[in-house]
């Protein structure tokens, strides 16, 4: 009984710094299509992020995020297409160097749908592998900026057309600029 006292707060106290924070930011989204056969140009679109996570600011933390990508052109034609969303969770391992800012290094994994609105099917689905890097500049004890660089491969699901079946995958490097409330 002893130990399991003991346990419990030795993990809580490791665990009192600890905080949930919310971030808010905007990302520039650059996606490449890897299909060698694809008429699909390379895209550059906005994204928007709203996240919520646990953890502390010089250490480790978890995080998940909802991603809207405004104009996702997956199909054949850019002008027509739709918004993508993507629900993602990372690890996030952050450093205290001494200096003023925070790096951090992140691994995660995703998955989302593009709004086709077509009548076959209405939505395109993938799953993504995530990672990225960047750095928190805190501004006080409980808000910080957050300037980052991501990079996702994401795989769609398979698409019938005419007499083959086509699964496409891409490359997406993103900047993203953001700002965190630790509560």
């Amino acid at each position: 009984m002893k130990k399991t006292i003991l346990f419990a707060l030795l993990t809580t106290s490791l665990f009192a710094e600890a905080k949930i924070y919310m971030g808010l930011g905007y990302s520039l989204y650059n996606e490449s299509y890897s299909y060698s056969a694809s008429i699909l140009p390379d895209t550059s679109d906005n994204a928007y992020k709203l996240k919520f996570g646990y953890g502390i600011r010089e250490a480790y933390a978890v995080e998940f995020a909802l991603d809207y990508i405004e104009h996702a052109s997956y199909d054949q034609a850019p002008e027509t297409g739709k918004a993508k969303y993507a629900f993602n969770i990372a690890l996030m391992k952050a450093f205290d160097w001494g200096i003023y800012i925070n790096p951090f290094v992140k691994v995660g994994f995703g998955a989302g749908m593009i709004d086709t609105e077509g009548t076959t099917n209405p939505s395109l689905k993938y799953g993504s592998f995530d990672m990225g890097t960047g750095f928190f500049i805190p501004v006080n004890s409980f808000s910080d900026f957050e300037i980052a660089y991501e990079y996702k491969n994401i795989s769609y699901e398979k698409q019938n057309q005419l007499d083959s079946t086509i699964q496409n995958s891409s490359h997406v490097n993103s900047l993203y600029f953001g700002y965190n409330v630790r509560f």
